[in-house]
């Protein structure tokens, strides 16, 4: 049995994001590939005041310092298709408002025909929470559990009522409504924050940088899962990042999805042998335009369908 697989669409400064967007879904979607997903970045600090994913010393890519809006992105590719899911990983949660965000996700599954996939995440750039944060830093996972009981609200039935720190709703009829329940995906790594994941969510976005470290988180959230007595099924989809290059890297430093095609989906096969529900993979940072994009995808998701993946 093959794994689904998602693609990235192009949100980078080296894409046009009018004509770029809508071109690659629709090519994706004719592939074969069964999502597409876009990411947030909403600035680029400079100079930096934190390193990438607040690990000291690590540069932010060039590459993010044009990075197109997740929602705009979706609903160019939501016009442009007809079957493909729409997915986020991730939205920072806290950089937007609670109610306008959830409205904004169900005009979208609505508009699709109930094809949104609501991933989010908390962030960790602190330049980010300094420009659009809705509380400070510190409370971002408050924040976010705001958010998933907004929704929750927002998409069920009227009235609507609320009675939150950010969002207070007393009574309103809110649409419109979304074509079916939104799947709420969160990216969660660390104790707490998988406990709100098996507590509050319907699924689960790692990022994929190892096979043996993906396998013993799945391992790890599996046995929380079963702890907090979970029945319902943890839905999966795990991120790989890639860096392609035409000619197989051969250097001793390679890491996870850096390389040629082949080496891609060489790793691509052990990553899918975890068991996870799907794999998004981003190839959009190194192709120079979109239509290495789509020549670069096209290969991958046929040389992963020949090696079983």
């Amino acid at each position: 049995m093959t794994t689904p697989l998602g693609l990235s669409l192009p949100q980078m400064q080296q894409y046009s994001l009018g004509p770029d967007v809508p071109d690659v879904a629709r090519t994706a979607e004719q592939i074969g590939y069964e999502s597409v997903w876009v990411f947030e970045r909403a600035l680029f600090p400079e100079p930096a005041t934190q390193g990438l994913y607040n690990i000291e010393g690590l540069p932010w890519p060039d590459n993010y310092r044009n990075v197109a809006d997740p929602l705009v992105t979706l609903t160019l590719a939501a016009a442009a298709t007809e079957r493909v899911r729409l997915g986020s990983s991730v939205l920072v949660a806290p950089l937007h408002n609670p109610f306008q965000l959830a409205k904004s996700l169900a005009s979208l599954d609505a508009a699709s025909g109930g094809r949104v996939v609501a991933g989010l995440g908390t962030g960790w750039s602190l330049d980010e929470y300094a420009a659009a944060g809705v509380r400070p830093f510190e409370e971002r996972g408050k924040v976010l559990d705001e958010f998933i009981d907004v929704c929750r609200a927002v998409w069920g039935p009227d009235p609507v009522r609320f009675d939150g720190e950010i969002t207070k709703i007393s009574s309103a009829v809110v649409g419109p409504k979304p074509a079916r329940p939104i799947p709420v995906l969160l990216g969660a790594h660390g104790r707490k924050a998988l406990r709100r994941l098996v507590d509050r969510a319907d699924g689960w976005l790692p990022v994929g940088m190892g096979v043996e470290q993906l396998a013993a988180q799945w391992r790890e959230l599996q046995d929380l899962a079963a702890e907090r007595g979970r029945t319902e099924p943890i839905q999966t989809v795990v991120r790989v990042n890639t860096t392609y290059t035409p000619k197989p890297y051969d250097g001793p430093d390679r890491q996870p999805f850096q390389g040629s095609v082949d080496q891609i989906v060489e790793d691509l096969a052990a990553h899918a042998a975890v068991g996870l529900d799907e794999i998004l993979i981003d190839l959009q940072s190194t192709p120079r335009d979109a239509r290495e994009l789509k020549d670069v995808a096209a290969e991958v998701y046929e040389k992963a369908r020949a090696a079983g993946v």
